[in-house]
């Protein structure tokens, strides 16, 4: 009897080369390198040098993140990833009331350049690539990032990085939005238009299907779900007068990497081939670095168990080699704790050995594309590919994107995914290993990393120390002059940044925007 794959689709025991008949290989996939991008968007891939390595961190005050951050640098991590608390995602200050209880919890807080400072002391940022997981807010972080970096004697022009930026999938999976879709769809335009001036080296979004995945979405959901969001924000670029070539070679994506090995290596090939013909075709793109779709993985988070949690060390190990054979750009490794609590500084260095045993004691970085041929993997590929454009056509049929999401759309297919999973889980019929099957009779004893509630009332202490000692008339005049903007067509992270320089917040800084632009309210019409 046949598998189904974590999309629905079937897994045959067996597959021959009758998958390979009635097509050209080179025509088909292509090269390396070359369009349509299948095997991989580099001629050389991992043979020239290693995929980026990146951990995800973030938590506490900036001076227990800026130890963190310098402590995975000398073992040997080669970039940077911040993950922001939940009050500096939402766009709150944490001496706000609604901060209460959230400050420091799932990422480090910033509430001003102060912070931003703090945070980068004594890293090069000419040196080291950053992404920075905000989306709401990133212009705002972007831009005291970039403030520290002119602290420091470098050029905006040098700073690389990404800033996640995708306010979209905010609205179907995670939460994380402030403002209505049509004024964040502006600010993501003129975020587009000011790197592309000012820090041309900077990838200004990161699509990401990664939380819809969290959520519940399978591999088809995942990628069908955001390229359709990627090609909202393209089309929104363009009708704001950018030609395509202008800004979508600093496009990225995020993804995830789930255990189903085989499903994941035909998810990230397709989903190169679909995003090269879209651009292409659709959007008359003709560029070469346009049509590459280039993507960040993160292993599973929502596939690791508080149960046995060093299973979770194997787990990672095959969510990783599924990112590498996948041809992914760069990767994050979740720790093994992470279903508990905030990795500690063992197990943080664990999950980046894992990837460092895959780049250099494994040969799959000695050849481009080692499944190229094989006949399931081409076979899925197909199969995967097929889904998602018929997923994708029925966005397109609500009307694209924004339009879908005002009717819950996306949501709504992500949370009958969810509740299938759940399903199967509870009634046995999906193994997971040490829930159950496999139990222990009683878990090991763990001593998780906490975070010391001390943090909030520290945050409010330098807020106030900071209102106290700026310039406020300053302070107000910029702020009056962002809401100037934000009024009319300007560019608004011009004055965004004179505001942050003059040390405004990032909570009034938002609320300035509040003010103008308002807040989205979901709706669950679909």
């Amino acid at each position: 009897m046949a598998r189904e794959s974590e999309s629905g689709l079937p897994i045959e025991p067996v597959y021959g080369p009758e998958v390979l008949e009635g097509w050209d290989p080179v025509e088909r996939l292509g090269e390396p390198g070359a369009y349509p991008f299948t095997r991989g968007v580099y001629p050389s891939m991992y043979t020239g040098r290693p995929w980026t390595m990146r951990q995800y961190a973030g938590f506490g005050t900036a001076v227990e993140s800026n130890a963190r951050y310098k402590q995975l640098i000398a073992n040997g991590t080669m970039g940077l990833s911040v993950a922001f608390d939940l009050p500096t995602q939402m766009g709150h200050d944490s001496d706000a009331p609604i901060a209460h209880g959230e400050v420091g919890k799932v990422g480090v807080a910033i509430d001003s350049v102060d912070d931003m400072r703090v945070l980068f002391g004594g890293i090069p940022l000419d040196r080291v690539s950053t992404s920075m997981t905000i989306n709401a807010p990133a212009a705002l972080l972007l831009l005291l990032y970039q403030l520290v970096a002119e602290e420091q004697g470098v050029a905006a022009e040098k700073l690389t990085g990404t800033i996640q930026n995708d306010v979209l999938k905010e609205y179907i999976a995670r939460g994380t939005y402030i403002f209505p879709p049509k004024p964040s769809l502006r600010l993501i335009a003129d975020i587009f238009r000011y790197c592309r001036a000012e820090v041309p080296k900077w990838n200004t979004i990161s699509i990401s299907g990664y939380h819809m995945a969290e959520a519940g979405a399978s591999p088809v959901q995942e990628i069908a779900f955001t390229l359709a969001d990627g090609i909202e924000y393209v089309r929104t670029a363009v009708a704001a007068g950018m030609d395509v070539d202008d800004f979508a070679p600093r496009l990225s994506f995020f993804f995830v990497a789930r255990t189903t090995l085989l499903e994941e290596v035909a998810k990230f090939r397709a989903a190169r081939r679909i995003w090269a013909r879209v651009m292409r075709e659709e959007f008359g793109a003709r560029d070469p670095k346009s049509m590459m779709l280039r993507f960040h993985t993160q292993t599973a988070g929502v596939q690791l168990t508080a149960q046995q949690p060093e299973v979770n060390l194997v787990r990672v190990a095959v969510q990783g080699l599924a990112a590498v054979l996948g041809g992914t750009q760069s990767l994050h490794t979740n720790s093994f704790d992470e279903a508990i609590a905030l990795p500690t500084d063992k197990s943080a260095r664990l999950a980046l050995r894992t990837q460092q045993v895959l780049a250099f004691e494994t040969d799959v970085t000695a050849t481009v594309d080692p499944f190229a041929g094989s006949y399931v993997i081409e076979r899925m590929t197909d199969e995967v590919e097929a889904a998602v454009l018929e997923l994708m056509g029925k966005v397109e049929d609500l009307g694209g994107a924004v339009a879908a999401i005002e009717r819950g759309f996306q949501k709504s297919e992500i949370e009958r995914n969810a509740y299938r999973i759940a399903q199967e889980t509870d009634a046995g019929e999906r193994v997971v290993v040490g829930v159950n099957r496999f139990q222990l009779d009683e878990e090991e004893p763990y001593e998780p990393l906490r975070v010391d509630p001390a943090i909030e009332a520290q945050q409010a202490e330098r807020l106030a120390k900071l209102r106290a000692e700026r310039d406020q008339a300053a302070v107000d005049a910029a702020l009056a002059d962002l809401k100037k903007a934000a009024e009319g067509t300007d560019n608004v992270l011009y004055p965004m940044k004179d505001a942050l320089k003059a040390r405004a917040t990032v909570g009034e800084v938002c609320n300035a925007l509040r003010e103008v632009w308002g807040t989205y309210v979901p709706s669950d019409v679909f």
